[in-house]
Parts: C-alpha cells; sequence; structure tokens
C-alpha cells in the first residue's frame, strides 16, 4: 500500500504521519523548500496550534459547513494534537480565549515536532509541484508532478487555499479536485482586514487600541457580530483580532452595507464616562477643546472624535454645552465605520470557499466522485473563526484522511 501526500503543511505533515503507520510506504509531495512554511507565520510567528474548547462547542465555531466536521473534531481532538506534539518534545500553554501556543512561543518548534511525526522511515519526501492526478481507465494511479510520475494507492491532497499564496497556497489543489469532476466552491478571503468607506483611517495609520467593542449590523440594522479586544487603524481601513474575526461574520460583503461601532469604552456606561468627560473638563477648563481629551484617548483619534461630535475643536472647554458633551459621550461610545470591501485574498488568514463538502465522505475525507482520492485540511470548503480552529480542522481532517486512505 502507497500513499501520495500532496502538501507538507498542517493537514499533509498529520496526514503523511498518520498513513505511515499503516502504509508500506507514503510519498509526500511539497512544492517549497521549506516544510511548514504557512504553519511558521500563524499566530504571528508564535503557532496558534489550536483551542482547548470542548469538541461541541468548537463546532460552533465554524461559519461555514460545521457539521462536515463532526468526524473528524471527534475522532482527533484538539488534546490529541496537544498530546502528539508535546510527546515529540514540545510543551503547550493555554492563553486568553483557550488559545494553545507553544512554551517556547515558536511556531518553528511546532513545525519540528510535526516534522518529526510525520517523516518516519517509510516516508519519502520529494521536492516537487503536483501538476495533476494519473487516472487511467476511471481509477487513480498518482501524481503527475514538475519531476516525474509518482505511483500509489491513494493520493491525500491537503494543498491549502488561495490565501499567502507565497507559502504555496495559490489554488492548486482545486484543479486537482476539478480534474476529478469535483466542484469547487468560489474561494473568498476570509479573517481578512477590511477596507472602510471612511478616509479618516488613513489619518491614526498604524493606531493600535487595547480594550474596545467592535460591533456589526447588517442593512437591516441587524447585530450580527459583537467582540472585546484588539484592533488596528490601517491606511485602507481596520484590522487587528477583533476585526479579523469579524470579517468571517460578514459573508455578503460584496452586496450587503454592513455598519461598524466602536465602542472606545466599552467599561463605562453613558453615564459614568460623562462623568468622566466633566471631570476632564474641569481639569482643562481653561484649555481648547483639542488639548482637553489627552487623558481619555491616543492624541491622534482626538481630532477625529471631536469631528463625529460635531463640536468646535478650537472651542474654550468651559464654553462646552451640555448637547455638546452629550455627542462628545456618543462619538466615544459609537465611533461610525461602513465597511466597504474586504482586502484581497492573498492577505487572508484563511480561505472560505474549495472543494465542495457534500462530494467528500465526511467519515473518511474521501472523494465521492473519485475513489482512492482524499482531501485535507483549508482545500475543503470550511472555514473557522480565529482561535486556533483552522489549524484544527486542518490536522483533524488530516489525520482521518491519513487513517483512512492507509487502509487496506
Amino acid at each position: 500500500m502507497t500513499v501520495i501526500v500532496i502538501g507538507a503543511g498542517a493537514a499533509g505533515l498529520i496526514a503523511a504521519g498518520t498513513a505511515a503507520k499503516t502504509a508500506d510506504k507514503v510519498i509526500l509531495i511539497e512544492r517549497n523548500d521549506i516544510i511548514g512554511k504557512k504553519l511558521l507565520i500563524t499566530g504571528k510567528g508564535r503557532c496558534n496550534i489550536t483551542n482547548s474548547a470542548d469538541t461541541e462547542d468548537a463546532i460552533a465555531q465554524y461559519p461555514t459547513n460545521p457539521q462536515f466536521l463532526y468526524s473528524a473534531l471527534y475522532t482527533f481532538t484538539n488534546n490529541d494534537i496537544i498530546a502528539l506534539i508535546e510527546s515529540c518534545g514540545v510543551k503547550t500553554k493555554v492563553e486568553r480565549g483557550g488559545r494553545v501556543f507553544p512554551v517556547s512561543d515558536k511556531a518553528a518548534d511546532v513545525v519540528k515536532a510535526l516534522k518529526k511525526y510525520a517523516l518516519q522511515k517509510n516516508v519519502k519526501l520529494v521536492k516537487a509541484r503536483a501538476e495533476s492526478l494519473i487516472i487511467e481507465n476511471g481509477s487513480l494511479r498518482g501524481v503527475k508532478t514538475s519531476v516525474g510520475d509518482f505511483y500509489g494507492d491513494r493520493v491525500i491532497v491537503c494543498t491549502g487555499g488561495k490565501s499567502y499564496p507565497k507559502t504555496g497556497s495559490d489554488g492548486d489543489g482545486y484543479k486537482l479536485a476539478k480534474q476529478a469532476g469535483h466542484t469547487i466552491v468560489t474561494p473568498k478571503p476570509s479573517l481578512v482586514p477590511i477596507v472602510t468607506e471612511e478616509k479618516w483611517t488613513a489619518d491614526v495609520m498604524g493606531l493600535s487600541l487595547k480594550n474596545i467593542e467592535i460591533t456589526a449590523y447588517d442593512g437591516k440594522n441587524r447585530e450580527i457580530y459583537s467582540d472585546f479586544g484588539e484592533m488596528l487603524f490601517t491606511h485602507f481601513g481596520i484590522s487587528g483580532p477583533v476585526v479579523l474575526s469579524m470579517s468571517a461574520h460578514l459573508r455578503n460583503i460584496e452586496k450587503e452595507k454592513y455598519r461598524i461601532e466602536i465602542d472606545l469604552k466599552p467599561a463605562l456606561s453613558d453615564e459614568k464616562l460623562d462623568a468622566r468627560v466633566v471631570r476632564d473638563f474641569q481639569k482643562y477648563n481653561k484649555k481648547r477643546l483639542i488639548n482637553a481629551m489627552d487623558d481619555l484617548l491616543p492624541k491622534a483619534l482626538i481630532p477625529i472624535i471631536i469631528k463625529i461630535a460635531e463640536v468646535a475643536p478650537d472651542k474654550a472647554v468651559s464654553e462646552i454645552t451640555r448637547e455638546e458633551r452629550r455627542r462628545i459621550v456618543a462619538a466615544l461610545k459609537h465611533v461610525p465605520l461602513m465597511a466597504k470591501r474586504f482586502r484581497p485574498i492573498e492577505e487572508a488568514i484563511v480561505t472560505s470557499g474549495g472543494v465542495k463538502t457534500s462530494e467528500i465522505n465526511p467519515s473518511t475525507m474521501e472523494s465521492k466522485k473519485l475513489k482512492g482520492l482524499y482531501f485535507a485540511g483549508e482545500v475543503i470548503d470550511v472555514d473557522g473563526y480565529t482561535g486556533g480552529f483552522n489549524l484544527q480542522a486542518a490536522f483533524s481532517t488530516g489525520y482521518l484522511a491519513g487513517m483512512n486512505a492507509a487502509q487496506m
């Protein structure tokens, strides 16, 4: 039994190592010089391996086709990947929101552990680009690559989506899937920065805000997302952890008008914030408004808030009316933005879209179109929110594919 695995990323490394336990031979095809190239940059180079949430709660963190992942997530759990990595010498820790990282904070250590698991004695690593499947008389025979043809009994496609193409995820897997007759759900960016209609974000470009609350509303003014955490202003709009998470909920951004509000002081009610503003204005009552809000806000953001509140920046603090103060408080609690579009898919953390899940057996990851062909990881039309859920999906589907592909 020979199993061919295409792609040595999160899904591919687990698939190869798992298949190697049963198969006579595993051929792992990777186009990059570096194994786990995308893994090395995840979690800002720290690698958010998984999330400590129990499996049922974790399934709710996948907005696209969560039911497809039931078998995979229950077969190979977050505890299983943690145990595997720790057995390879890398200790882990749990941080805010259940995010699991290596104690060393080095993604390279996680990649080293996965390589140790994957590259067993019966695994042959080949540096090549998979160009097409070898299909003879309706049967899968192997893979045609840039360095020659490789024959095997089973093939697992773990090529990733279209995000971060410099790491090798440029849609090659979709071509292989189409060759086997699969439908590809149009790839879209997810967990991606957002371009806003407002241009003032460029004036505060690079400003990072912690402990803010961000809320998104659809065109019917229904709240569709709200979270508390950290964000970043950019030359095109907004980014940062809570913004990336929010983007996964803006499913129809091409057609829908999404309104975003930022609460700069979520820990304070309107009444308490008003009292705070009153104290500051008493403290700086001899100054102009533009110079009286340094205790409340980063300096670069002050003129923006004053403009939103429609109060003259040069007005003396002692002359601010109660109505103007009310508008300032409202501006601090409801900074308005309109989402215009996502940044390009190349800047997305994950791809939403891919091989249609109804054409894959969720219990084995085998194709329903071509016997012996399996899929795992981001190439499938499944995506999750931030917090380690996307990597867990890759590990779990990789394990299920590797285990089943190696069976006689």
